[in-house]
């Protein structure tokens, strides 16, 4: 029957931004334990059913790739495969997935600061996260030089989860201020940008190299 990749795995969680695709719900699909392990409740579940007579099934049965996949929590995914033949339709989970992706995706592009110093107070927030992340998890820390610390195995997890969506919460930002920013302020956020870019998607498919986190960004817009 074959397994979902680990490429369209990311995808999902990345582009859903961890959070269930029901309209009505919105639940956070990871939780970080007291342990400081990250732990995930979402489930991918299958617009079209892998088998041919489960929910939505069709002939053929419905493929693990990423277009045919929303994210749910387990009790909406539980839900919809429940309910009744014809209450959740392939059509209805396909508008779910995609009006939730394009939310996920403009959540921050109608934030609108008034001046620019109070957009980079906001952005130095960002920053200051990302930087405590990698300060504790990233592969120069602590942890990660003590042969007895687990904590460096979370590190990918920290990327996908949280660096990820950080930087990409920075990039809608700055793109819905646009108008505050001077020719070097612009010319160092776009440098981000390729940055976050390419950082994501090293995350998916390993590049072979993409451009580093500009250093004077990070002291531009520091707090």
């Amino acid at each position: 029957m074959g397994q979902i990749s680990e490429a369209d795995i990311k995808l999902l969680w990345g582009r859903a931004g961890g959070i269930c695709s029901n309209p009505v719900c919105g639940k956070d699909l990871t939780v970080l334990n007291s342990q400081l392990q990250w732990f995930q409740i979402g489930e991918m579940a299958h617009i079209i059913a892998r088998q041919e007579d489960g929910p939505r099934g069709q002939t053929g049965g419905g493929s693990n790739a990423y277009e045919n996949l929303i994210l749910l929590c387990p009790t909406c995914h539980t839900m919809i495969d429940k309910a009744p033949a014809g209450q959740y339709t392939q059509e209805i989970l396909i508008s779910w997935k995609n009006d939730h992706e394009t939310k996920i995706r403009d959540a921050f592009a109608r934030i609108t600061f008034g001046s620019l110093d109070d957009l980079k107070r906001e952005i130095g927030f960002i920053l200051l996260d990302n930087h405590q992340l990698y300060e504790e998890f990233g592969p120069k820390s602590v942890a990660a030089q003590d042969p007895e610390s687990n904590l460096w195995k979370m590190w990918s997890e920290v990327k996908e989860k949280s660096l990820v969506p950080n930087n990409k919460k920075i990039i809608k930002i700055i793109q819905g201020n646009l108008r505050l920013l001077g020719p070097e302020e612009a010319k160092l956020f776009f440098r981000f940008k390729a940055h976050a870019d390419g950082f994501e998607k090293n995350q998916y498919s390993r590049l072979d190299s993409y451009p580093l986190f500009p250093a004077e960004f990070a002291e531009v817009f520091r707090i």
